[in-house]
C-alpha cells in the first residue's frame, strides 16, 4: 500500500478547489496577507520535497484561500528548469542547485534566496523476501549499479569486481531487479556524488549510475517496483521508505565504520552515511513583488510549517533561525 500517494491527493483536490472557488467569486478577499483571489504561488522541482511542501502549501491555504497554489514534483533538475526561466516562485530541490543551472538563472536576470528545509537519509531499499543481503559498503553498491555494472542480471555477477574493490562479494545468485530515480533526480545526483564517485575517479570511470535499469520520476513507481520483485534493489529518500515500510527492506550501508541503518536519530546526527539536506529556492524578484509568497516563505518557517516535515517523514534541521531572520526580512 503506497500510502504516501494519498498525501499527495489531498493537496491537489484541495487546492483545485481554492482555485475553482476563487475563479466563481466576484469578491476579493483580504486574507490578512494582502492577497487576493488572483494571489498565486507556483511551486516545482524535487519530487522528494514535493510531500513537505505540498502539506504546507495544505496548510497555508487552509488559512489563506485567496491563495491558488501548485506544487508538481518533475525532479530537481527539470524544476531548476523552470525556475530560471521564471516560470516558477519556488523551486524544491534534494541537492544545491548547480553551477550550469546557477549560470541559467543568472542569464535570466532570477536571483534566488537558498533554504534548508530538512535532513534526508537516502534509503537503499529490496524487497523484505531478500533475506540474502542486510548490509552494504559502497564497494558494494558500485559493483552493483555503478558505471562498470552495465549487462548484470544477478547479484552474483558483482561479486568478483565488489572484492576487487573490498566489497563483501557474496552476493546470492539470484536475478538483479533495479529500479531507482533516472537523471532528471536530484536523489539520483544524490546517489552518484555519495557513493558512485570517488570510486568511478579513482578507476578512470564516467561517475554513473548504468543506464540499464527502469528508472523513474515518480517515487511511488520506484516504490512497486521494488516491492514487486523479491531481489531487487534501488533508492529513494527516507520518508517514501517509511511510509511504505511494509513492503520495502532498508539495506543498512557501511560508510567505513559500521553497518548503519536509516533512522531519524543515525540521519540527524550523520551518522547513517546518505544522510543529506533538502531545499526549497525562492525567486528574490517575485518574492519582493508578491506578498503572498513572502507570507507562504515565512509560515513554511512557522512551527505549523515545519511540523510537516514530521508529518512527511523526514528529519527537522536544529536551528532554523537565521533562515527565518532572512525570510522575515
Amino acid at each position: 500500500m503506497l500510502r504516501l500517494k494519498k498525501l499527495f491527493i489531498i493537496p491537489a483536490v484541495a487546492l483545485a478547489l481554492v482555485a475553482a472557488a476563487c475563479g466563481g467569486s466576484d469578491d476579493s478577499t483580504d486574507n490578512g496577507s494582502g492577497s487576493s483571489d488572483s494571489a498565486s504561488i507556483a511551486i516545482s522541482g524535487s519530487s522528494t520535497v514535493e510531500p513537505i511542501s505540498a502539506r504546507i502549501a495544505e496548510k497555508f491555504a487552509n488559512a489563506n484561500p485567496g491563495v491558488a497554489i501548485s506544487v508538481e514534483g518533475p525532479g530537481t533538475g527539470d524544476g531548476f528548469k523552470k525556475f530560471c526561466a521564471g516560470d516558477t516562485d519556488i523551486s524544491d530541490a534534494s541537492r544545491p542547485i548547480k553551477n550550469a543551472e546557477a549560470s541559467d538563472c543568472a542569464a535570466n536576470g532570477v536571483s534566488y534566496t537558498e533554504y534548508q528545509v530538512a535532513i534526508d537519509g537516502l534509503s537503499v531499499l529490496t524487497s523484505p523476501n531478500n533475506d540474502a543481503v542486510s548490509c552494504l559498503t559502497f564497494a558494494d553498491m558500485y559493483s552493483l549499479v555503478g558505471p562498470e555494472s552495465i549487462g548484470l542480471d544477478t547479484w552474483a555477477e558483482a561479486n568478483d569486481l565488489s572484492g576487487e574493490l573490498g566489497g563483501a562479494g557474496s552476493f546470492p545468485d539470484a536475478p538483479l531487479t533495479v529500479t531507482a530515480p533516472g537523471e532528471e533526480s536530484g536523489t539520483y545526483d544524490t546517489f552518484v556524488e555519495l557513493v558512485l564517485e570517488d570510486i568511478a575517479d579513482e578507476r578512470g570511470e564516467v561517475a554513473v549510475a548504468r543506464p540499464d535499469y527502469v528508472a523513474s520520476p515518480n517515487d511511488n513507481v520506484i516504490v512497486e517496483g521494488i516491492s514487486g520483485s523479491d531481489t531487487s534493489f534501488g533508492w529513494v529518500g527516507y520518508a517514501f521508505y517509511i511510509e511504505n515500510a511494509d513492503v520495502l527492506k532498508a539495506l543498512e550501508i557501511d560508510g567505513g565504520t559500521g553497518c548503519v541503518a536509516p533512522t531519524p536519530d543515525t540521519i540527524a546526527s550523520g551518522e547513517y552515511p546518505l544522510s543529506r539536506p533538502l531545499f526549497i529556492y525562492v525567486n528574490d524578484n517575485k518574492q519582493a513583488e508578491k506578498p503572498e509568497l513572502r507570507d507562504f516563505v515565512e509560515f513554511y518557517f512557522s512551527e505549523e510549517g515545519l511540523a510537516a516535515v514530521d508529518e512527511t517523514g523526514y528529519v527537522r534541521l536544529n536551528d532554523y533561525s537565521s533562515q527565518r531572520s532572512d525570510a522575515e526580512g
